[in-house]
Formats: structure tokens, sequence, C-alpha cells
């Protein structure tokens, strides 16, 4: 496994790779890998020759009073971990490497980023956008990987491939759950003892959406109302939003008549956690993935 923190690099290393003709898979992570991110790195390896994982955590796309510098960090156990999942190359990047001067130009998509996430997190998505889009020209993959816990991220993701025709397909992964049910996530890893406990009412919610969906019930109002009183019987929980969207465009939906995301935010103490369910109407069931 090579690693690297240099750009010209990775420029080197892609262009004798594709020169033996491999096919390029990329998975931008910010570190601190867990089962999720080791899922999306297996599944870049059955779509691809080489596999190559970014860890990076990005500073423009965290506000001013959000988590950047208590962000969780391990290289080295990260380095373990992807050596014995069999990637070939690591990018660890500093920041300076990155953006090296004052940066003038970003990368933009609007309308779906003022939504969900992006409607408590202004600015959020353009820094995702903008390092998600130098890494495509960095690396310039064939493929890249993303989790659909962060499915808003791989809505604005694909739009912005599609609308800047970068030459990449998207591969959008299933949320990968401990044993109880929660989400895994970097950011867990704040949660105390009692929080963690608490934090099982995000999937709890979501399996009570689940059972409507299953029992026919169609109205967009009445599951979020339903996702809504399970989450707000939690006393440690503050809910941030539940929506019912399509799942490409992040419209809201009062109706449900093919497919829907029903996505939701929370604070668990002072932990901010996110979790979501896709719907698919032509199978009557959660879909895992897309692969």
């Amino acid at each position: 496994m090579i690693v690297t923190d240099k750009i010209s690099d990775i420029r080197n290393i892609i262009k004798e790779q594709k020169l033996s003709g491999k096919k390029i898979g990329l998975v931008p992570t910010m570190g601190y890998l867990h089962e999720g991110h080791l899922s999306l790195v297996r599944i870049s390896k059955k779509h691809s020759d080489f596999v190559a994982v970014s860890i990076f955590v990005n500073p423009i796309q965290f506000g001013p009073n959000e988590d950047f510098d208590r962000y969780p960090r391990d290289l080295e156990r990260d380095l373990k971990l992807l050596e014995k999942e069999g990637c070939d190359l690591v990018f660890a990047p500093s920041v300076e490497e990155m953006y090296p001067s004052e940066l003038l130009t970003t990368v933009n998509v609007d309308k779906i980023t003022d939504k969900l996430c992006g409607a408590f997190r202004p600015g959020h998505f353009k820094g995702v956008t903008t390092v998600v889009a130098k890494l495509f020209n960095i690396f310039t993959p064939d493929i890249a990987v993303f989790g659909q816990k962060d499915a808003q991220q791989v809505a604005v993701i694909k739009k912005m491939v599609e609308d800047l025709n970068f030459p990449v397909e998207i591969i959008k992964a299933p949320i990968v759950r401990e044993v109880d049910g929660l989400a895994m996530s970097s950011r867990n890893v704040y949660l105390n003892s009692e929080e963690r406990k608490a934090a099982l009412i995000l999937s709890k919610s979501l399996k009570e959406a689940e059972k409507l969906l299953l029992n026919g019930e169609r109205n967009a109002n009445t599951i979020i109302k339903k996702v809504n009183e399970v989450l707000n019987s939690e006393p440690l929980c503050k809910v941030q939003y539940v929506s019912c969207v399509h799942p490409d465009t992040l419209e809201d939906l009062t109706y449900i008549k093919d497919k829907a995301l029903i996505a939701i935010a929370c604070f668990i103490g002072t932990t901010r956690l996110i979790d979501n369910i896709l719907w698919e109407e032509k199978y009557n069931a959660k879909v895992y993935d897309e692969i």
C-alpha cells in the first residue's frame, strides 16, 4: 500500500496505473475509519482494479462553531485498517497541500443544498463539493463510492458530476449499523454511555416509519409525525429536522408514489447525528444499496 501526502505523487501513480489499463476507484473520507468506511473500500474493490482512499478533514466544510478542531483523527490506526482491506493507495494531505493559497474558486450546487442539513449548516456543502471536485481532478477516478448515511451529500455530488461532466461513476453504498441499530459514524465517539444508549432512538424512529410504509401508509405528514413522536420520547434527543423527500431532488413529498428518503438529524447531548432510510415502492421495502 502506497501512502503519500503529495498531490504530485498521486498524479504520477494514477497516470502509471491508467497506462497499464487499470480502472481507478476512489473512496473520499475524513479518516477515523470505522466499518462503514471499510465497506466502501470493499465495494470499490469490486468495481475497480486499483483502490485509492483519501483521508482529509476538510476545514472548509465546517462552520465556525462546529467540531473541526476536535474531529477525531488517528492516521496510524486508519492506515493499518486500510492495509488489511487491501487498499492500494492512501492520500493523507495537509491543509496546506490542499489549500496552498487563498481559495478564490469554489464549487456550489444550488437548491438541493438549501434543504435538510444544508438549511442548518450554511456553506457546508459548498465545502464538500469544492474538496470533492479537487479530489476528482487529482485522482481522475473511474468510480467513487459514497455512503447512503450522508444521503444529501450523495445527491449533491451526483448533481455536481452531472452538471460539470465529471467522467466518474458515483456508487452509493448502504448504511452500515452497529448490532443494536445505531448508524456507524466517526462522531459516535463523542457520545458518553448514557448518550450512546439514547442515540438508538434514531434508528428506532426510522423502524416505525418503515412499519407504516409496510402497512400501506403513503402520507408523508403522517410518517413525519410518527417519527417525531418517537424521537421526542427520548429526553436526551433534540430534533433538528425530520423530512420526507425525493432522494434525487430532495423536494418535500406530501404523498409517496415511487420512492422516498426519510431523513432525520438530531442532537444527542451536544453531538449531532443523522440517519435515514430509502424507500422504493416497486420493492415495497427499504433499499439497502444500489450496487
